[in-house]
């Protein structure tokens, strides 16, 4: 089987069960869901298997629920099974208040860096809230939608923070809080 099949060399693609055009809302939304991936395959290469061996677990966990959103989005079938459901966001929640319970409070708004993988995913998390925000849009735009796929984003992005903050916790690299930020987390 060739790689390339020169289908889409007019301007469209495959979706499962129908074809639209590459720039649509909906292939832009799954698109991004597919550069959130990639940067979190690229945050899993970063990391020590040993140090972060329960972090690792839940990334490649999640690059395989990305995988199914991705595939729910493309599903235009008119009877469709949906791949992803509310168990994954219960366990990125289970997961945030673990890894929030281990990293140093969080008085002050923090800047993006640390740690070369802590960088990587905080990439990560402003990719994921842009999907989301496009999911949005696409919600508004076609009713006919998986709305999980919102939701997961939205849990998703928060988890993304705590594992970085995390991530530069366990290497001993501190957060860089903004200076300008005033005391915005309480207990």
């Amino acid at each position: 089987m060739k790689l390339y099949t020169k289908t889409g060399d007019t301007g469209k693609t495959s979706l499962i069960g129908g074809r639209v055009d590459k720039d649509s809302l909906r292939v832009e939304t799954y698109g991004a869901i597919d550069e959130l991936n990639s940067f979190i395959g690229k945050a899993i290469s970063e990391l020590d298997r040993e140090l972060f061996k329960d972090i690792l677990i839940d990334l490649e966990t999640i690059q395989h629920e990305l995988f199914d959103a991705g595939g729910d989005l493309a599903n235009v079938m008119k009877e469709r099974h949906y791949k992803l459901t509310e168990q994954p966001i219960e366990v990125l929640e289970s997961r945030i208040d673990a890894l929030s319970d281990e990293a140093p409070p969080l008085q002050r708004f923090i800047l993006p860096g640390g740690a070369p993988a802590a960088a990587t995913l905080h990439i990560a998390r402003t990719v994921a809230r842009r999907a989301e925000r496009q999911m949005v849009t696409l919600m508004k735009e076609i009713e006919d939608v998986p709305t999980i796929v919102q939701k997961y984003l939205n849990r998703l992005s928060d988890y993304l923070f705590a594992v970085a903050r995390v991530v530069n916790f366990r290497l001993n690299v501190a957060d860089i809080e903004y200076i300008r930020s005033g005391n915005v987390f309480k207990k």
